[in-house]
């Protein structure tokens, strides 16, 4: 599989900020960049100079060597994926057959993640799911009705 480095860079700068807490307006002050061409760059759609990025990353307090080696082993990662070629009948098929078998077991929707664990892809975590019960039980009274 192949990664565009430009969407290695981003998702990487992207994933400093978030981490940070810190907004897209507030770095982009911070590197005097415009705020659409930070946002393209993180979306991966701009090939960011290197004197961009080198501010980008001082409003970051992220070392631009640091960036880079954690850039170069994310590609480095996605260069030893292999993608299966998929036969679109088959898989259409196969999420029919997984939707008719979740609607007759009363599946009726997912959950939210409450946590992840770490920094990496590799370390995401979910917890077990709650138990649900079996019935929706409501307390909806009937309307009242007014003289007219």
């Amino acid at each position: 599989m192949t990664v565009l480095l430009r969407e290695a860079i981003g998702d990487r700068l992207r994933h400093a900020r978030t981490n940070q807490r810190r907004t897209l307006r507030d770095i982009s002050r911070a590197a005097r960049v415009s705020l659409g061409y930070l946002s393209e760059v993180e979306r991966g759609q701009k090939e960011a100079s290197s004197e961009l990025l080198a501010s980008i990353c001082e409003a970051l307090d992220l070392p631009l060597g640091e960036l880079l080696h954690k850039v170069a082993a994310d590609v480095s990662a996605m260069d030893n994926v292999e993608v299966a070629p998929v036969d679109e009948k088959v898989e259409a098929g196969k999420r029919r057959a997984s939707e008719r078998e979740g609607a007759e077991a009363g599946l009726e929707g997912g959950r939210l993640v409450s946590e992840l664990i770490g920094n990496d892809l590799a370390d995401l975590r979910i917890s077990p799911p709650p138990r649900m019960s079996p019935a929706l039980r409501t307390t909806i009274s009937a309307p009242k009705m007014v003289a007219a």
